[in-house]
């Protein structure tokens, strides 16, 4: 007889990439988490998982067998709750990634107020501009700015949002304000190197589509957060997520740039596995970042659009 705890415990290792990971979240010890797994490959007479000292992986009939009980847990949990013992408890550690002025200014304030009133759920922000593979870092939930495409990941629209150039009043003194792309190559231009993509296109809204523009920078960096700094010390123009600089705008310290140079839309994305099972700590989680965004939206992006001159 199969247990469905074992079931879980198997879930929980291949999405944490680590038995003892999933064993702690389940209030198990190494040594239970081992048995328990070997137990449950003798009870189907197969191997699921390929265990070694740095990382798990799937055999095939453990690929096969993982999305069976992806489907089965989900029922049984749906089953609970319909008769009102399904409250999961929220616990286990939940990392979030997000891009550096994101996760500074939003994510990992919104995300250290969620874990407050949960003892047992602890929290790891990574902020980085860098795309992580959620897999292989063990990421939970990833804010990002676009959906994703990749078939193992789902895509939860969190917030509208657009990019826009902006710059710095002492610089727009100095210097005067872009009008239409044509401009652009005589500007000072900010440009933000992801690493493995090379430096990043800005992307400009066309009556042929959007159109990425490679412009040569006065200053390149990894950092977005940086970039948004330097902006505002003067040093050129930037192309930022109007969430990433709506505090700098209401300040006066950057100021939003219109006329023919026209983002398109990039709205904001929770990213997560894409599978039915999801532990409650990231589905409340999603639930609640999506709550505390979409309250901030309208003073957020109306601040930039009125700020456009």
């Amino acid at each position: 007889m199969i247990d469905f705890e074992d079931m879980r415990l198997f879930v929980r290792a291949v999405t944490d990439g680590s038995l003892s990971a999933a064993g702690r979240e389940l209030s198990l010890s190494p040594a239970a988490a081992s048995k328990r797994l070997t137990r449950l490959e003798q009870a189907l007479g197969v191997r699921l998982l390929q265990r070694s000292s740095r990382r798990l992986a799937l055999t095939a009939e453990g690929s096969i067998y993982f999305e069976r009980c992806l489907a089965i847990l989900a029922d049984v949990d749906d089953a609970n709750a319909a008769v009102g013992q399904g409250q999961q408890e929220v616990r286990g550690q939940l990392h979030v990634s997000a891009s550096v002025d994101m996760g500074r200014q939003y994510i990992g304030p919104i995300a250290a107020d969620f874990v407050a009133p949960y003892p047992r759920l602890t929290l790891r922000l990574t902020h980085t501009d860098a795309m992580l593979d959620l897999f292989e870092q063990g990421v939970d939930v990833a804010v990002r700015g676009g959906a994703m495409t990749d078939s193992r990941l789902v895509s939860r629209l969190l917030t509208n949002n657009f990019r826009v150039l902006c710059a710095a009043p002492s610089y727009l003194e100095r210097r005067g304000r872009p009008l239409s792309v044509d401009d652009l190559s005589a500007h000072d231009c900010l440009m933000l190197h992801r690493p493995g993509h090379g430096i990043l296109p800005w992307i400009v809204q066309t009556p042929e589509g959007p159109r990425p523009l490679r412009m040569e920078g006065s200053i390149t960096c990894d950092n977005g957060d940086l970039m948004r700094a330097l902006a505002v010390a003067g040093h050129g123009l930037a192309f930022k997520s109007a969430w990433d600089i709506a505090e700098d705008v209401r300040a006066g310290r950057l100021v939003p740039l219109s006329g023919e140079v026209i983002m398109p839309d990039a709205h904001i994305y929770a990213i997560y596995p894409s599978r039915r099972y999801l532990p409650a700590r990231i589905r409340l989680f999603v639930d609640h970042l999506q709550q505390e965004l979409q309250r901030r939206e309208h003073d957020v992006l109306d601040t930039v659009r009125h700020a456009m001159t």
